[in-house]
């Protein structure tokens, strides 16, 4: 599974609460909640978030609460992807099971910029940016199936027969 896309930075510690603010917590719509994702990093922010954006963060992306509206709002808001130094293990588990693709990369913060192309390839293991390659643990076959399906509950429906 191959992803493309245009580079957004953001640094370290970027908190869920960041993420998507709580005032906007009570939103279901998707969509909606996309219209607000990295508000609270800077009320600007979701205009640069378009479709075929991958997410370049520093350490700890998605920590703070456990709130899976963060990866939902970041995906409806069309981040393709979220490449970073390291997550926070409840917002890595949230954003799989949402079918956001995401992956530790090494090194990756400090070698891009905003605007650059890059690719990423869960299943060998490698991020192309800036003609470099970066390597990272390969994502298992199951997760694969996960995202590939859009996220935990279409999998699951799709394992039993259930229409998706």
């Amino acid at each position: 599974m191959r992803i493309e896309g245009i580079v957004v930075k953001v640094g370290d510690h970027i908190d869920t609460d960041v993420i998507i603010p709580g005032r906007y917590l009570g939103i279901t719509d998707p969509s909606e909640l996309g219209k607000h994702a990295l508000e609270g990093l800077d009320p600007s922010f979701p205009a640069r978030l378009k479709p075929g954006v991958i997410l370049v963060a520093g350490r700890n992306f998605g920590c703070g609460s456990s709130r899976e509206e963060a990866p939902v709002a970041l995906k409806a808001a069309g981040v393709r992807c979220i490449v970073a130094e390291s997550f926070a293990r409840i917002f890595y588990r949230n954003a799989i099971n949402v079918g956001l693709p995401i992956v530790e990369c090494s090194g990756i913060h400090s070698y891009t910029r905003d605007g650059d192309r890059l690719s990423v390839d869960l299943s060998s293991g490698v991020v192309e940016a800036v003609g470099r390659q970066f390597r990272f643990k390969p994502l298992p076959d199951f997760i694969l199936r996960i995202l590939e399906d859009g996220g935990l509950t279409n999998y699951i429906r799709k394992l039993r027969g259930l229409p998706t």
